[in-house]
């Protein structure tokens, strides 16, 4: 029964996109192959009155904020990449960050006691009307009965049936896709799906986002290229959560990058590093960075909120991404194929200097030219046919990082439409490089390997196995150190006789 619900609402979803002609637009119709244009062309006649009025964006962002929240976000993520597909279409979905329909602010001041399980004057002071509204929660501004402006953000009721529900049709969707479509599976629809799922069911207990929050603001405050308000734990519950006022004005509203002694290339760049110090040098980033989670300060300032989405990396997958913004850098392709192979995103039946020689016809042409220069469309047809040829598969670990990267690209290129990318990586990226793959980082790993491989030699001790078998664990504890293990050991041995005779 739940899956054909599910299908029921997929058939909605499209009937809706179809009704409001935002699944083929008309306007894109000279840029469709054929069959895409005879498609586009069928499904228009099933275009209600609706689907004649406004511009392309204007119409799905409608689909989209009825629909529901997993659309909601899909449409939050293609609006930061006006360079791809246009700054109408992008600013049209705008809105969908934070300026969807709020709840009455009753409900809210309902809510807000249940969760806490106390009247809501015993916390604060005053509790306003709504100031932005998106797809899963509306925040408040109000004032704690110690005089600090804060804001209250409030878990739509309901939401949760609501996920659950998308969660499905998503599901559904992508098994159908992963069906259907045998080039579609390289990019893993299932996996994508559930990786989505799984952060937009985490984003429902604002406990977690509160923690989210207070350890990225520890980090934050170490890199100093971004702030997060503080958590006031006693109004946090699970569809609950406080924050001191961030500072700054909306970078969602356009009015604010009119501000006087705004330094814009300055904001572009310092997005960009926080994003990469945070992923590179502590593994764990804001991996929700759209203009309606970001405050801006004059000259160059940047306050960010709403911690639901947290992205982490594992100290390989830091690495692998490490050397590969490393190899661009340096423009050594031959790195970049190396460390992919490696990772084993691209299988070892293909040639690593082939891919390299792929990878240099898409790096080469962004160099030395200004972002306006650049069609990331272009780029990304070219990178998608491109790893394509060496089945290089969608890795799902690395979703939200590529979602964010993606995010925050299109951000600072809004920020800054001369925005160099790279320029803003480099010294995040060789701080990283040095410090983690110096001489004196080597240096630290060989010491720290070979202490774990005496630690493992001295578990066995403590019980001894076979000899041989003994020699396996240790392997396998350590490779690169077994004989180095055993050797020290002999040594000690040798040394403590040599006491004990003379």
């Amino acid at each position: 029964m739940g899956s054909l619900a599910a299908f029921g609402r997929l058939a909605a979803a499209g009937w809706s996109l179809a009704r409001n002609d935002a699944l083929l637009p008309r306007e894109l119709d000279e840029l469709y192959p054929p069959s895409v244009k005879a498609l586009s062309k069928s499904l228009r006649i099933f275009a209600g009155r609706q689907a004649r009025e406004g511009r392309p964006g204007e119409r799905l962002a409608r689909s989209l904020e009825k629909l529901g929240p997993v659309a909601i976000k899909l449409g939050q993520l293609l609006s930061t990449r006006a360079d791809i597909f246009g700054a109408a279409f992008a600013d049209d979905l705008s809105r969908l960050k934070d300026k969807l329909d709020p709840f009455p602010t009753v409900i809210a001041r309902r809510e807000v006691e249940l969760a806490l399980g106390r009247p809501i004057d015993t916390l604060f002071a005053a509790f306003g009307e709504p100031v932005a509204a998106a797809s899963l929660a509306q925040a408040h501004e109000a004032r704690l009965l110690d005089g600090r402006k804060v804001a209250v953000k409030v878990l739509r009721p309901g939401v949760d049936r609501r996920v659950a529900q998308d969660a499905e049709v998503l599901w559904l969707a992508a098994s159908l896709v992963e069906k259907v479509s045998v080039p579609a599976r390289r990019l893993e629809p299932k996996a994508l799906a559930a990786t989505v799922i799984r952060a937009t069911e985490l984003e429902l207990d604002l406990r977690l986002e509160a923690a989210g929050g207070d350890e990225l603001a520890e980090v934050m405050a170490r890199d100093g290229y971004m702030s997060a308000p503080k958590v006031v734990w006693d109004g946090v519950g699970k569809k609950v959560l406080t924050q001191e006022w961030a500072a700054g004005a909306p970078l969602s509203d356009p009015a604010t990058l009119d501000l006087p002694g705004l330094d814009r290339p300055a904001l572009a760049d310092k997005l960009l590093r926080a994003f990469l110090s945070q992923a590179l040098d502590h593994g764990v980033f804001h991996a929700d960075l759209h203009e309606g989670n970001l405050f801006v300060a004059a000259p160059a300032e940047i306050t960010a909120v709403d911690f639901g989405i947290v992205g982490r990396l594992a100290p390989a997958e830091r690495r692998y991404l490490a050397e590969i913004l490393w190899g661009f850098l340096q423009r050594d392709y031959e790195q970049i194929a190396r460390t992919h192979f490696e990772a084993g995103y691209v299988p070892r039946v293909h040639s690593v200097h082939a891919f390299a020689q792929a990878l240099r016809a898409v790096g080469e042409p962004l160099f030395g030219r200004t972002a306006r220069d650049v069609s990331m469309g272009r780029v990304l047809t070219q990178l998608f046919e491109i790893t394509a040829l060496f089945d290089m598969r969608l890795q799902p670990q690395l979703v939200l990082l590529q979602k964010t990267m993606m995010t925050v690209e299109g951000v600072a290129r809004r920020l800054d439409p001369d925005h160099d990318i790279w320029k803003a990586a480099d010294p995040v990226v060789r701080g990283w490089m040095l410090r983690e793959l110096g001489p004196t980082a080597r240096a630290r790993r060989f010491v720290d390997e070979g202490l774990e491989a005496l630690r493992a030699l001295h578990r066995l001790i403590e019980a001894p196995p076979q000899p041989q078998a003994a020699l396996a664990v240790v392997q396998k504890e350590s490779p690169a150190f077994a004989w180095f293990a055993i050797g020290a050991a002999v040594a000690g041995a040798a040394f403590a006789l040599a006491a004990w005779v003379f």
